[in-house]
């Protein structure tokens, strides 16, 4: 039979009954984690907050402000045009099966979930299309509601507005619909219960027709708490068993409960899991996987079983919490793993968390330059998690939750792989989409869908236009970058993005304090020529030597640095010199390409890598990664096998080679990743190639 794409729904009765449909139709899926969604053109249900009239469409803008997107690893607003974008283009290119692995709200408030939902809804009648999602750490954020609110809303005159839902303490008394509270800050502060952070019961009733629920046109569904087969399966079967009520299991502080529970565990508790299967075409089984893991917290209170301030997020927590804490849902993705084998289905798994690490073995120097548990190291899945996981015998994983597009790939003795995707967030840099492309059972093409121009995406730059011009006028220590309101087009939008973030945020929150001041102060031939440089001068005689690692205390002492560095070792800086100008002529290099780069430069690029892996390389030259790998093989050869403890009375010139050799060392290890854009797998070989 010839190979069709399924892209219809409509095609559903003309294939059942298909005996070997896994084999003779291809199926495409698209993956669009992290959307984040916030509805700009929202209403408040009670009146509490109206909003910004918008010129070009006559509406009123909900939305945060441009501070608050430059400080945080996703937008909020233009996340609203991102996704209308993405689905048209899903749409004209025939794909009607649309996944959303978590964090499709941004903390499941009640204004931004109607508000998708109906975009959801409008997609399904414009294209036929049917989505399927599962919740992430942001939807919900606790399994219960809890307060919520954001302080950063853009209000008049460019003034920021805070507004909360009750029980959060900017509201405290608040009992009512609504209230405006005066403080001290610059608009008084609105209270709400649109901004309550919901728990599983209001995300699941709200997004029930969205896998979460089966479907007439579904041909088999189930969770992990359902006991038929799919020849005792009925729609109305199925309706019963995916009531909230019967989705639920036991968690204790110490790990699963029910019959997994252990005699000294507790105190413990009843939350939801919304994992469930779906087969939408015959021989495609979806597998959607709630992987959510609140802990109960150390001072939970057993006899108040529904308050959310009885678990902690689950950011962190992801698989590894998951294989102590969730097994009840690890043997169900074993059982369907060899069902699916069995009957011939053709499985794809998703959820909102990663099931590999995601920094291509860098883990452990990163750890070096930025300390133990930071640079979100804890969100990374642990080896032997990754191998249960692998060992499930799912093969195939699309997670998101980093904003990463990265793949990982593991092999192991025991004859277990797991490929482990991970897609982007159209709410970051690179913004992307995947689409899986399955050719027969276990032979997938994997396409990452980049969104360079975004209808509209620069709607709401009026806004931002107003909140410059009053951050300028007050002197405000927010003041951002203007020229991010010059961006060409989406694409250049998330670029401006990642650089603003890395200097508002990420510099000065993550890096230390001696990276930072020599990031400030040095251009690539500068550190080319530390590189060939033998000195013994201490570092506190180079740079200031802060109190506290505060940022600003933490400011560099001498910004044209090297003048007075090389004032007092002309000599030793010279013959360093001389060696770094021949070392790049041997490669065919300038010193002065070198200088044309600073440290500034070399932090953004190392996060573009860590953000989008290959998708990164379009805005990083073929010269300037030659270059950066020049100094990689350079200062390699100059790392102890074990690194020394570092203090303001090591030489300066080691403490660069240490941290600055570690710093590139992970770039090296970024570009020697697996494919990441466009590749074939084989989800039974392991067999994996770049296409």
């Amino acid at each position: 039979m010839k190979k069709r794409v399924i892209s219809s729904v409509a095609t559903l009765s003309l294939l059942i009954g298909s005996a070997c449909a896994a084999e003779n139709y291809q199926y495409r899926v698209a993956f669009m984690p992290d959307i984040h969604f916030h509805d700009v053109y929202g209403t408040f249900q009670d009146g509490a907050f109206s909003g910004l009239k918008n010129q070009k469409s006559g509406q009123n803008a909900m939305i945060r402000t441009m501070y608050a997107q430059l400080t945080s690893t996703r937008l909020f607003n233009e996340n609203y045009f991102a996704l209308r974008a993405a689905l048209d283009d899903a749409g004209r290119k025939g794909i009607t099966l649309i996944a959303l692995p978590g964090d499709f709200s941004d903390d499941g408030q009640p204004v931004h979930i109607r508000g998708l939902v109906k975009l959801l809804q409008e997609y399904q009648q414009k294209y036929g299309m049917r989505f399927f999602a599962t919740p992430g750490n942001h939807d919900p954020n606790r399994p219960f509601d809890v307060p919520g609110g954001e302080e950063d809303f853009l209000g008049p005159q460019g003034k920021t507005q805070r507004i909360f839902s009750a029980g959060a303490k900017e509201c405290k008394g608040y009992k009512g619909r609504t209230a405006v509270i005066k403080t001290d800050a610059e608009l008084p502060t609105i209270c709400s219960e649109e901004m309550v952070s919901s728990g599983y019961a209001y995300i699941m009733k709200m997004m029930a027709p969205f896998g979460m629920e089966p479907q007439p046109a579904d041909i088999y569904w189930e969770t992990p708490y359902s006991s038929w087969t799919p020849e005792t399966y009925s729609l109305e079967k199925a309706k019963r068993a995916s009531d909230f009520r019967q989705r639920q299991y036991e968690i204790c502080a110490q790990g699963t409960g029910g019959k997994y529970k252990q005699p000294d565990y507790g105190p413990c508790f009843t939350v939801a899991d919304i994992s469930y299967l779906v087969e939408p075409v015959p021989g495609l089984w979806l597998m959607a996987v709630d992987a959510n893991v609140y802990l109960p917290t150390k001072d939970a209170d057993a006899s108040q079983a529904a308050q959310a301030s009885n678990f902690a997020g689950s950011g962190d927590a992801g698989y590894n919490k998951m294989l102590t804490h969730k097994q009840q849902t690890l043997a169900w993705m074993t059982d369907v793993a060899r069902r699916a084998k069995q009957q011939g289905k053709t499985l794809l798994t998703f959820s909102h968390f990663p099931m590999v690490e995601f920094d291509n073995g860098a883990a452990g120097d990163l750890e070096e330059i930025f300390g133990k548990g930071k640079f979100q190291l804890a969100r990374a899945p642990q080896e032997d998690t990754s191998h249960a996981l692998a060992q499930t015998g799912i093969g195939v994983h699309v997670g998101g939750h980093m904003h990463f597009n990265d793949t990982g790939v593991r092999k192991y003795p025991d004859g277990s792989l797991l490929f482990n995707i991970q897609a982007p967030s159209m709410a970051a840099y690179v913004p992307a989409y995947k689409t899986l492309n399955v050719i027969s059972r276990s032979s997938i093409d994997v396409d990452t869908v980049i969104l360079n121009s975004v209808p509209r995406f620069d709607e709401l730059f009026e806004h931002y236009q107003q909140e410059w011009d009053h951050l300028n006028a007050i002197h405000s220590p927010h003041l951002w970058n203007k020229a991010v309101l010059g961006a060409k087009d989406y694409y250049d939008f998330t670029n401006w993005h990642m650089t603003e973030l890395t200097r508002l945020r990420f510099i000065p929150e993550e890096w230390p304090c001696e990276i930072r001041q020599m990031l400030f102060s040095l251009n690539g031939a500068d550190m080319l020529t530390l590189s060939q440089l033998d000195g013994q001068v201490p570092y506190r005689e180079v740079m200031s030597v802060p109190q506290s690692d505060n940022h600003a205390i933490c400011a560099p002492s001498r910004v044209d640095l090297p003048a007075q560095y090389v004032q007092k070792n002309a000599a030793a800086w010279r013959k360093a010199q001389d060696k770094a100008r021949a070392l790049v002529q041997q490669n065919g290099m300038t010193l002065e390409a070198f200088a044309a780069w600073n440290g500034f430069d070399l932090a953004v690029d190392f996060y573009r890598l860590r953000n989008a892996d290959e998708l990164a390389l379009r805005d990083i030259t073929a010269t300037r990664l030659r270059e950066y790998r020049l100094l990689t093989r350079t200062l390699a050869q100059s790392l102890p096998a074990k690194m020394p403890t570092v203090t303001a009375d090591s030489d300066f010139e080691t403490i660069f080679r240490l941290r600055f050799g570690s710093i590139f060392r992970v770039i090296d290890k970024y570009l020697q990743g697996s494919p990441s854009r466009n590749f074939h797998l084989d989800s039974e070989t392991g067999e994996m190639k770049a296409r």
